[in-house]
């Protein structure tokens, strides 16, 4: 009987977790975070030219989707590091979504890898800020 209980506690403290979550602030950051990709590598591969986006591409989306991971984290005040990631992720779905899941060249793989790294670590940062602040309870 306490094995039963204690899975069911486990199982409510998830759920309760995943409603925790700002998920109205992540789809905002997200999509934000990706419109600054294409703000920044749009003008960016016009100048330098389409091959620039090798390079542009992978940069740019980690440090679009850094602030915007940071914002929604310390708008969120808990669970820093999931937000930023999640901020990561939406970023990355948009932008799979815009190309109907069409194969990408590695480059932009990458891309979307350091757009989820780039959300975690303003979470992270967020969450480093956070501690020299009161706890603040919502």
């Amino acid at each position: 009987m306490v094995r039963c209980t204690a899975l069911f506690d486990k199982r409510l403290a998830k759920q309760r977790t995943m409603k925790n979550m700002r998920w109205g602030w992540i789809l905002v950051g997200g999509f934000l975070a990706e419109v600054l990709v294409f703000l920044i590598v749009i003008p960016w591969s016009v100048l330098a030219g389409r091959e620039s986006l090798v390079y542009s591409a992978p940069l740019a989306s980690f440090v679009a989707t850094f602030p915007f991971g940071l914002w929604v984290a310390l708008k969120a005040g808990r669970r820093f590091v999931l937000h930023g990631l999640f901020v990561g992720v939406v970023a990355s779905a948009i932008y799979v979504g815009i190309t109907l899941g069409r194969p990408e060249p590695i480059a932009y793989v990458v891309a979307h890898v350091l757009k989820v790294l780039g959300g975690i670590t303003g979470g992270y940062v967020a969450a480093t800020v956070q501690r020299g602040r009161p706890i603040q309870h919502t």
